[in-house]
């Protein structure tokens, strides 16, 4: 049986990855996945300095300066790059740098420093942990989680508009800058909510990884980001899952793991854009250029009367296109399979009428794609 305060955390999390699915999605076709990365380092240091000011681990708090401590940094981003000669992939490693460094500085003076800094449990948000939430954690996790999505789905033409053609909107009068900062700000709240449960390294992964995993599986944008909620919100669950039933491995390393493997399946086995789908489709392209190819010799063999009845033979055959002999039988039992061809008792071929019109189509338009089996 599961625990009340593992339930809580699975209900915690799943929200969580459903939530940071959806919004990474848009992240990553507007270009600012990294910039997640970014925000998750620099929330570092207002976390410990929330906590250094209350004086104990209040999630609310920790969580709003971490908040806080992001956004500056993102804006320090900004800053970098329209005021220096600094471009932004270099702007992101300053501040995702800098800020984790300060942050890393800020946990061990607490823990030296601090009363009850042992004990804060600070260290759990580099690589996160859900053994230390209790139910009003998850409770504010879940909340926030939950109004992110509810965001998206009001807002979804508007954002949808925002990532493809954000300079067709400009142009027809849309708040394009409200939009993006909107956008952002979701991410922020994304991260920032992550950081109990992943950590401060891994919230970027779980931004990412089910919004590229999606991608494979369609090219539409409502199917996508609906499939990256889901693929979120299974990567929360099951890594939450098999994080608590193995003692002493962190949540967020598990939880990206998890997600990995998820990528990898996609990538390899997704019906129209995975790996193995593409290579077969390849296969397919090369086999029926080869068929096709062999009509149109088997049609230049029977000029100037393709209508005629002629026994085509394979040396022949070979004579006019250098085929590999085992290769060439192959795609003469195609053609029979197909009803293009028709073998003779001499050990010879005709074009049957459905050959003929289809090797006619070939030299009229060129490559035909492949008829429906």
């Amino acid at each position: 049986m599961i625990s009340y305060n593992t339930a809580l955390a699975l209900l915690g999390t799943s929200l969580l990855g459903a939530s940071a699915g959806a919004v990474g999605q848009f992240a990553v076709l507007r270009g600012r996945a990294l910039a997640g990365d970014a925000l998750a380092h620099a929330s570092l240091p207002g976390l410990c300095l929330a906590f250094w000011f209350v004086g104990e681990r209040n999630l609310p708090s920790m969580l709003f300066g971490a908040f806080l401590s992001g956004v500056i940094g993102i804006l320090i981003i900004a800053a970098l790059r329209r005021w220096t000669r600094v471009k932004e992939d270099a702007a992101i490693g300053i501040v995702l740098s800098v800020f984790f460094g300060f942050g890393m500085v800020l946990v061990r003076l607490i823990q030296n420093r601090v009363e009850g800094g042992n004990k804060a449990g600070l260290s759990t948000y580099i690589l996160g942990s859900t053994a230390g939430i209790i139910a009003q954690d998850v409770y504010l996790i879940a909340g926030l989680a939950v109004a992110s999505l509810v965001s998206i789905l009001l807002i979804y033409k508007e954002f949808k508009l925002v990532v493809f053609d954000a300079g067709f909107g400009h142009a027809q009068g849309w708040p394009v800058f409200r939009l993006d900062l909107w956008l952002m700000s979701l991410v922020a709240v994304t991260v920032v909510i992550g950081l109990p449960a992943v950590g401060v390294v891994m919230i970027a992964a779980l931004l990412i990884i089910p919004a590229a995993a999606a991608r494979f599986w369609s090219n539409r944008l409502g199917v996508v980001v609906v499939l990256s909620s889901l693929f979120g919100g299974a990567i929360g669950l099951i890594g939450t899952t098999l994080s608590a039933h193995f003692d002493k491995l962190p949540t967020g390393p598990v939880i990206v793991l998890v997600g990995a493997a998820l990528f990898v399946i996609s990538m390899l086995f997704a019906p129209r854009r995975g790996l193995l789908a593409a290579a077969a489709a390849q296969t397919r392209f090369r086999r029926e250029l080869k068929e096709q190819t062999l009509l149109g010799v088997l049609l230049h063999m029977l000029e100037p009367d393709p209508a005629a009845d002629r026994a085509l033979s394979e040396p022949d055959i070979l004579a006019r296109k250098p085929f590999r002999p085992a290769e060439l039988r192959r795609l003469l039992g195609r053609l029979i399979h197909r009803g293009y061809l028709r073998p003779l008792a001499s050990g010879s071929y005709a074009l049957t009428p459905r050959g003929l019109a289809r090797s006619l189509e070939i030299a009229r338009t060129g490559f035909v794609a492949s008829e429906a089996r």
